[in-house]
């Protein structure tokens, strides 16, 4: 497809190592021992397994308790994807060129899509990484507080196992970011900070609050959808959730245009206040659920329990192997060539997301907890 190998791509792909204008077709498949590094399978392995297990379980829970919020927010995160990807890649093709260059390459992995652009991997993380999200702050049963209180603590669990993937991407050639594209400054060292907010925090923010206000909160009240219901509603969310992140970043886009210093320090302000009302939500809801006599009845999910568990024991691995090249860096720069992320950042994600997972895996025992079979209680936002 070498019409569609814009100048900034075709640069990006060579310092990758390989060639736009040879990246196969609508669909390439190939050994995953010819890849990059050996981070790369490891990587697609983890997130589409987990993915794929995450689908899996999502139709257990539709058909065991007639519960589609599971299935709705895999399908909404995928159409989701759908309508914000394909601009990025083809810039040309969608008329946007002149005011939207390429800002990113994905490296070639074994299953890839669109002539080189989209890994198999990139459609599988963006369900799995809502589900993750998603289950755990519903599990803390934090959407007894209504759409908006549960969407902002998804939107901050989401932002803390996103950035520890994020970080550490451009250093293993899991993808190269354009540096000098306006829209992706101001840089937070290799990632540019509106990824760091936009896409780790206020998206998922804006799907959670859509599946919960079109689906949760109903199945919670008892309410029972067709199947024709589930399909539009999936469809709605997926736009909606599109919406939500072109409306939550205006502050930054619109008073900082014209400088990336303001912009950058409005995105800052824009996650600190995300993550201090997550941080006191979720924790006044951890503390609620620890007073002496609480039966109320949980939620589980089993399955994220153990795999988000899996997916930071994974990345605690990959992060080590990194780290000699990341602290033998010089100006942020490796010997071979490539950005490192920011280790103190990652690290706090990392404690995020184990503080997390410990919290819905290591909760008092009740009468009534029942492993998984008894729905969210309903949440106050009715």
């Amino acid at each position: 497809m070498a019409e569609h190998c814009a100048p900034t791509f075709e640069g990006l792909a060579k310092s990758l190592g390989f060639s736009c204008e040879e990246a196969g077709g609508l669909f390439e498949l190939r050994s995953p021992l010819a890849l990059e590094n050996w981070t790369l399978p490891v990587l697609e392995t983890t997130i589409i397994l987990g993915s794929i297990l995450a689908l899996v379980w999502a139709v257990i829970r539709l058909r065991r308790h007639g519960d589609p919020t599971n299935l709705v927010l895999w399908f909404g995160a995928t159409a989701y994807l759908f309508v914000i990807e394909p601009p990025l890649y083809f810039p040309a093709a969608f008329g946007i060129s002149e005011h939207v260059d390429t800002m990113f390459a994905h490296n070639v992995f074994t299953v890839d899509f669109l002539w080189g652009r989209l890994p198999l991997y990139i459609v599988a993380i963006y369900p799995f990484m809502a589900t993750i999200a998603y289950e755990l702050v519903r599990m803390l049963g934090v959407f007894r507080y209504g759409a908006l209180a549960g969407a902002t603590c998804v939107g901050f669990v989401h932002h803390a196992f996103y950035e520890i993937f994020d970080q550490i991407g451009p250093q293993l050639r899991w993808w190269e970011w354009t540096t000098d594209n306006p829209l992706n400054q101001p840089m937070f060292d290799s990632v540019p900070l509106p990824s760091v907010v936009v896409f780790a925090a206020l998206w998922p923010m804006s799907l959670a609050f859509c599946v919960y206000r079109f689906v949760g909160r109903r199945v919670d009240a008892g309410e029972q959808f067709t199947g024709v219901q589930l399909v539009w509603r999936t469809l709605v969310i997926g736009l909606a959730a599109s919406a939500g992140t072109f409306i939550l970043p205006l502050p930054a886009t619109v008073l900082g245009a014209g400088s990336t210093t303001v912009r950058g320090v409005i995105y800052a302000l824009e996650l600190i206040v995300l993550s201090a009302v997550a941080v006191w939500l979720m924790y006044r809801q951890w503390s609620r659920l620890r007073q002496p006599g609480n039966t109320e009845p949980r939620y589980d999910n089993a399955f994220v329990r153990v795999y988000a568990a899996v997916y930071l024991v994974v990345f605690a691995v990959l992060w080590a192997t990194a780290l000699p090249d990341f602290f033998n860096a010089k100006n942020g720069i490796t010997e071979n060539g490539d950005p490192i992320g920011n280790l103190w950042y990652t690290l706090a994600c990392f404690a995020v997301g184990i503080l997390s997972v410990a919290a819905v895996s290591f909760r008092p025992a009740t009468g009534s907890h029942d492993a998984g079979l008894t729905p969210a209680l309903a949440g106050g936002d009715s």
